[in-house]
């Protein structure tokens, strides 16, 4: 589970500060107010870490056309485009175990690295490994050349051996070295957990695939569903044949979310390769196609589906996963998450516009249905062009102690003008 993350001069964000991330974390604000940056920062990591060319040289994987984010380059993710700021960006986890380091165990791990602006291209400043038992590692630029350290990037270990030491090294982006001969064991099980960590991380986005009359499968097993849910009839599929079908859970939710009685997925051809997705809409109603229904429920099976499929340990991030919900749906929808942290040991951290979802978990609070200690809410906002972000300090009754003003929109003040228009009305007729 993802503990910690900040992040320095991205996007709209001059400081995020420290962001204390829990199981289930919502992001709230207006459009535009930075939340989607915040998972970005999680994004731009996990694709940086599993980029597949070896040689490529850059501290971080901005993105391109089909990457999880497309951020264009260092100039476009600095804030204010500034190229002489500076880029930073810190993010803890706990291990699924204890694992040793060296001569330390451990059970956390914190990174964080800055990366600044060459002529050209984006360059490394500096990253770090630290755990709560006192074993820290450093790989920094350092200009001061001597017979011993030449100019370049160096390793500073501390903790691990009775002195620091200095050793010559090349980069590996923003978070390993290339040229790994002659460092110790310790520092590539931390290369190896920061991979393994962020390879757990599953996206999807606000806009999911549309419902298509048929689907493909060619028995293959997909880590995740992608992140328009392109491969969620996949994962259905595969579900099955694992053992572990997902089936259940999900005709559950879609009930519970009044949204249709039932689906089948049957194959269309001898080959098992085409299905077809058909639903009823009520207990006994006509089989019809997926495309045949309202919008909402190919927009939310995605979200089902994932929540079921990943593997414990998985972290998800969703972006609007009520988009396309009426009210009562996207309130329940906050049970599902709930269910999914607390019985899946998975981590959810979304972004939502959804007034219904969080008066749900306020409500889940309070009947004990999950501890306000395994929740953590954030609302974004724009000041003068920065972003801000302000933790909702909640109680142990679901009560919000700093509701900030107009979260939700001013409703007091729309029925008060409305009020208003209507004695207006009634005196000129009158």
């Amino acid at each position: 589970m993802i503990t910690e993350l900040s992040a320095q001069n991205f996007k709209s964000w001059q400081d995020t500060g420290k962001l204390q991330l829990a199981p289930l974390t919502g992001l709230f604000g207006a459009n535009n107010s930075g939340k989607t940056s915040i998972l970005q920062v999680l994004l731009l990591l996990k694709q940086t870490a599993e980029h597949p060319s070896p040689d490529w040289n850059e501290p971080l994987y901005f993105g391109s056309e089909g990457s999880l984010v497309n951020l264009g380059n260092f100039n476009t993710v600095i804030n204010r485009h500034n190229p002489t700021f500076t880029l930073g960006i810190s993010v803890s986890w706990k291990l699924p175990e204890h694992r040793n380091i060296g001569d330390y165990s451990t059970n956390s791990l914190s990174f964080s690295t800055t990366i600044i602006k060459n002529v050209e291209q984006s360059e490394l400043r500096d990253f770090h490994y630290t755990t709560v038992d006192g074993y820290n590692f450093w790989v920094s630029w350092t200009s001061q050349e001597n017979p011993i350290t030449p100019k370049g990037y160096i390793v500073k270990p501390r903790g691990y051996m009775t002195s620091p030491v200095n050793i010559s090294v090349d980069p590996f982006r923003c978070y390993g070295v290339v040229n790994r001969a002659g460092l110790w064991e310790p520092f590539l099980q931390l290369q190896e957990a920061f991979e393994n960590r962020f390879s757990r991380i599953h996206y999807l986005g606000p806009r999911r695939d549309d419902p298509r009359h048929d689907y493909t499968w060619g028995e293959s097993h997909p880590k995740d569903i992608g992140q328009y849910g392109e491969k969620m009839i996949s994962a259905l599929l595969s579900s099955r044949v694992k053992f572990r079908s997902t089936d259940e859970q999900i005709m559950k939710w879609l009930q519970r979310l009044e949204l249709i009685d039932s689906y089948t997925l049957n194959p269309t051809s001898n080959t098992d390769q085409y299905y077809e997705f058909l639903v009823k809409q009520y207990k006994g109603g006509t089989e019809v196609g997926l495309t045949d229904v309202g919008f909402g429920v190919s927009q939310i099976l995605p979200v089902l589906i994932l929540c079921y499929y990943a593997d414990e340990g998985s972290i998800l991030v969703l972006e609007q996963p009520e988009a396309h919900l009426h009210p009562k749906a996207q309130s329940e929808l906050a049970d599902v998450l709930i269910d999914v942290v607390k019985n899946r040991n998975i981590q959810i951290i979304l972004e939502s516009h959804s007034e219904h979802l969080l008066l749900r978990l306020m409500r889940r609070i309070a009947e004990e249905k999950i501890s306000m200690n395994d929740t953590a809410l954030y609302f974004c906002h724009i000041n003068n062009g920065t972003s801000e972000i302000e933790r909702l300090n909640m109680d142990e009754y679901g009560n919000i102690r700093n509701w900030p003003q107009d979260f939700f929109g001013d409703s007091t003040g729309e029925l008060i003008k409305k009020t208003k228009a209507e004695m207006q009305r009634r005196k000129v007729i009158g």
